[in-house]
């Protein structure tokens, strides 16, 4: 079976495609059918006695021929056509997008949202950019790893996670593969990196949060944790090109120099103080750049597992992409004296970690790494209005069907 984009370049050859029918008009002794698949759409013409509706699935066998009367100057004139399902009832979404659809609508009938090429033009380019971010690790010496979703303790050691029966005990779904990267990094593999997803049980109801994400992450034995940032830097570089979106720069700001700037701008913000979404926005409004780092925040607003760069700041960093944070990493703390004070210091329970402390205890390379979240990623860069547009089938507080 070939598709509708390949049929446009098999002139006076006898083909056969199979699409759903996009537009029908019955001229009596002629019938002209407007055909889609996912790579687009063809008129085929037919002289048989035949009534289609919109939604209709056929399979055409014809001939493709020049044509003065469709749009693209091609059509199929068809030998035969084959009913494959006809529609049983009202289309509760218009897949020619004609008609307007509530979101939640769409998202409850996804596989007819999906049958907009806008809407799966949306996934084509989320398959794009993953295996460009995956070809570019694997070009540089990467491996891919796997690591378990299921956890017997919180990878951040939060609160905000999805607990479920393991049998006689309980267990968590991975937050993330943090732990993890970590000791296949420490056991000798050195560069590896990770698809995943993670589960994050916040009770958000935002346009910038899933309960299940996608998250690109890497983990690398590192000189200092800015051979992280170079790389995070080249590798969104070329998942932003993907789309023909040109990127210049990459600047470099310090967490200090940030939360003075706000102050500057009249926004109430102190040393010591995380950003909001509010404060993301106000950043991207001051510096007017599409993407840039913030680094060096304090250590007592990252995960436990941050290594320190002095009494107040770590060496820690963010990339932001048109005002919203699409990634985070860090250098890692590597001597197991520090971490174990650090997760103490938390108020964490030690126990929880031990099968992760204990790797720490036979020799570890200095070691970073980032996470990124694709669907946030996607967000920005096709400037979609909610984050569930970049999910195939989202999970929120409400959703947990289809």
């Amino acid at each position: 079976m070939i598709s509708i984009k390949q049929a446009y370049q098999m002139i006076d050859q006898t083909i056969q495609i199979s699409g759903f029918v996009h537009e029908f008009r019955n001229l009596g002794k002629i019938k002209f059918i407007i055909l889609r698949d996912w790579t687009g759409t063809i008129q085929v013409v037919t002289k048989e006695d035949i009534t289609v509706n919109r939604e209709d699935h056929l399979t055409v066998i014809g001939t493709v021929v020049k044509s003065n009367i469709a749009k693209s100057g091609i059509e199929i004139k068809a030998e035969k056509i084959i009913i494959n399902s006809r529609v049983k009832k009202k289309l509760p979404v218009d897949p020619t997008g004609i008609v307007p659809s509530d979101f939640d609508v769409r998202l409850k009938y996804r596989f007819l949202d999906l049958r907009r090429p806008e809407i799966a033009n949306i996934f084509k380019i989320k398959s794009d950019v993953i295996n460009t971010y995956r070809n570019f690790l694997l070009n540089r010496g990467f491996i891919e790893i796997h690591p378990s979703l299921i956890l017997g303790a919180a990878s951040e050691g939060g609160a905000e996670v999805f607990k479920v029966e393991y049998f006689e005990r309980h267990a968590y779904l991975a937050q993330s593969p943090q732990l993890y990267k970590q000791m296949a990094v420490i056991g000798g593999l050195e560069k590896v990196f990770i698809t995943m997803p993670i589960y994050r049980a916040e009770k958000h109801n935002t346009i910038y949060h899933l309960n299940e994400a996608i998250s690109l992450d890497v983990e690398m034995v590192i000189n200092d944790y800015k051979d992280v940032m170079n790389l995070l830097a080249e590798v969104v570089k070329e998942m932003i090109q993907k789309v023909n979106y040109e990127v210049d720069k990459i600047n470099i700001y310090s967490y200090e120099e940030i939360v003075n700037l706000l102050k500057e701008h009249g926004v109430n913000i102190e040393i010591g103080d995380d950003f909001s979404k509010e404060h993301e926005k106000k950043i991207y409004e001051i510096l007017e750049q599409d993407l840039y780092f913030i680094e060096g925040f304090p250590t007592r607003i990252r995960a436990f597992y941050t290594m320190p760069k002095d009494d107040m700041y770590s060496k820690s960093f963010d990339l932001f992409f048109k005002g919203l944070e699409i990634a985070s990493g860090a250098q890692r703390i590597h001597d197991v004296d520090l971490l174990e004070n650090a997760i103490i210091e938390r108020g964490l329970n030690i126990h929880d970690f031990e099968f992760y402390l204990e790797a720490f205890k036979y020799g570890v390379p200095p070691h970073g790494g980032f996470g990124m979240g694709l669907e946030r990623f996607l967000m920005q860069l096709l400037g979609l209005n909610n984050i569930r547009e970049a999910m195939l089938f989202p999970r929120d507080r409400t959703r947990l069907i289809p």
